[in-house]
């Protein structure tokens, strides 16, 4: 049973090698309204650094880390159309 904080989306990333993580977090952005959140469970020590640079390049809010069971959970809210953000993957 997964116990993490609010999330609308969970993409089970484990055991994908890097850009695997990423490539799922582009391909999924769309599948979420703007405002809600996908949680990434990436196993993977580069995605500590992906998640957050690829928020950044693609202007989506990274929120946050969690832990389940040992698996890192990465927190990505996507942009809004209301602040002006690009939507962009």
């Amino acid at each position: 049973m997964i116990d993490l904080p609010d999330h609308d989306l969970l993409l089970d990333c484990r055991g994908m090698i890097c850009p695997r993580p990423i490539i799922e977090l582009g391909r999924h952005i769309d599948d979420v309204a703007p405002g809600q959140v996908i949680a990434v469970l990436a196993d993977d020590p580069a995605a500590a650094v992906d998640v957050p640079a690829w928020c950044r390049m693609r202007a989506h809010e990274y929120v946050g880390v969690g832990v389940d069971e040992g698996t890192p959970a990465y927190f990505v809210r996507r942009a809004g159309a209301e602040s002006g953000e690009r939507f962009t993957t």
